[in-house]
């Protein structure tokens, strides 16, 4: 009987038992977790945070006996190490376990920067539940609360800490808000909405210090000294693959993966936010760390195993990693899709109303939209997604959009739909 293994019970771990158990009802599985609680959605921990969820409401399985009535073996225990070339893992307990079929899921974890005092009674990441019981605790209503960082999981955490009463101030290293997923304007765009809404943001600047104290005292590189009763550390994360050094298993940003999400190593797979897996629309490995790309990634690597287990080749292959971000900052919905950015040479056109909030910045490589970037432009996410997802070649619809960004919807009916040209008045008319 073969014997799978699963490293990480977040939604990736969790979705790939299921999904073995459903090809395989009798091979033998095991996912291992480092945390006390129940299998649990960390993208939920806003919404307790906010009131609107207890700790049950973050839980992935409702049932209290989902992976026993599965047959599915759930540990809690820490990993030290992984031998590929003796199928052997390792726990700091001085246990081991053998595998057959490896799936590595360990996802993300917070990164510390090296600011003194960082690690000071009251400074908090918000990753787990057990950081969401000690937020709760200092984040009263009046309460003042600094952030550090303004990325998309920092948004997120804002939208939170703002619903719960607090003065809220965001302090970020970059020109401007979420900048790994906005440009200047669209991020600059969102500073000034959170500034409307009462949220003290501070962008181009550092925390540099933290005093230890009843208050903290935060020194900015700014000049200015703040006093606050919670710090909350949203600097961003990294796979959490520390533990695969020496294992044999080719790591480089993330667990370099193939397009059935194989290692180099035979039977060895991975998925989720510690996944470094192929996009076809930028041509290069990357990780992107969604929950939609956990579940597809462990979905299609949970088939593989069982294929290679059962001595198959490989019965699914991943199309392709999703860079989708779709953001609600206090009520202004932003989205960034693919290579926002773009590449040299690629055409750019822009289009901007700060009066009434709204911005579109579209990228291309000759007739195909690589790339872009939405803010307060809801009614087009669903095509903009499309058209760069489905890398549609737009033809004489791309110069048409470089005139007027705003017609995605009929660029997207006649491209991708083959409904004829929708231009003009026609399109009006209909």
């Amino acid at each position: 009987m073969t014997h799978h293994v699963i490293l990480g019970a977040g939604p990736a771990g969790v979705i790939a038992a299921e999904t073995i158990r459903k090809l395989s009802a009798q091979d033998s599985i095991t996912v291992i977790g480092d945390e006390p609680e129940p299998s649990y959605s960390r993208m939920a921990i806003p919404y307790l945070l906010m009131g609107n969820i207890d700790e049950r409401g973050t839980y992935l399985r409702k049932s209290p006996t989902h992976f026993e009535d599965l047959k599915i073996k759930v540990l809690q225990a820490r990993v030290q190490s992984v031998q590929s070339a003796t199928k052997t893992i390792a726990f700091t307990s001085g246990e081991t376990l053998s595998y057959d079929t490896l799936l590595i899921a360990t996802g993300s974890h917070p990164v510390s920067p090296p600011i003194p005092g960082i690690q000071s009674e009251g400074v908090h990441t918000c990753w787990t539940l057990a950081d969401a019981r000690a937020i709760c605790l200092r984040a009263k209503p009046g309460a003042r609360v600094l952030q550090l960082g303004a990325g998309f999981i920092g948004c997120i955490i804002m939208e939170a800490l703002t619903a719960r009463g607090v003065h809220l101030s965001v302090v970020e290293m970059g020109d401007r808000m979420v900048p790994r997923m906005m440009g200047p304007t669209a991020g600059g765009m969102i500073r000034d909405w959170c500034e409307s809404k009462g949220v003290e943001v501070f962008t181009g600047t550092r925390v540099e210090s933290i005093e230890p104290g009843t208050p903290l005292n935060v020194k900015l590189s700014n000049g200015t000294t703040m006093q606050a009763d919670l710090v909350i550390s949203a600097a961003g994360v990294r796979p959490a693959i520390g533990f695969l050094e020496h294992s044999g298993i080719t790591c480089l940003l993330g667990v370099l993966t193939d397009e059935h999400l194989q290692t180099n190593v035979p039977g060895v797979f991975a998925a989720g936010d510690c996944a470094e897996a192929f996009d076809k629309v930028s041509g290069k490995t990357m990780v992107s760390a969604i929950q939609p790309n956990a579940a597809e990634q462990a979905r299609i690597a949970a088939a593989n195993m069982v294929a290679f287990a059962q001595g198959r080749p490989a019965q699914a292959d991943l199309s392709g990693v999703t860079q989708i971000n779709v953001l609600d900052t206090l009520g202004l919905i932003s989205a960034s899709f693919g290579d926002w950015q773009g590449t040299p040479g690629c055409d750019h056109v822009e289009l901007t109303d700060k009066a009434s909030g709204r911005h579109l910045s579209l990228r291309f490589q000759d007739d195909v939209m690589v790339g872009c970037n939405a803010v307060g432009w809801t009614e087009h996410i669903g095509v903009m997604r499309g058209l760069v997802e489905g890398q549609i070649k737009l033809g004489a619809w791309k110069d048409k959009l470089m005139q007027d960004p705003t017609r995605l919807v009929e660029a997207y009916q006649a491209s991708a739909l083959g409904q004829g040209d929708w231009s003009g008045a026609d399109a009006r008319k209909r």
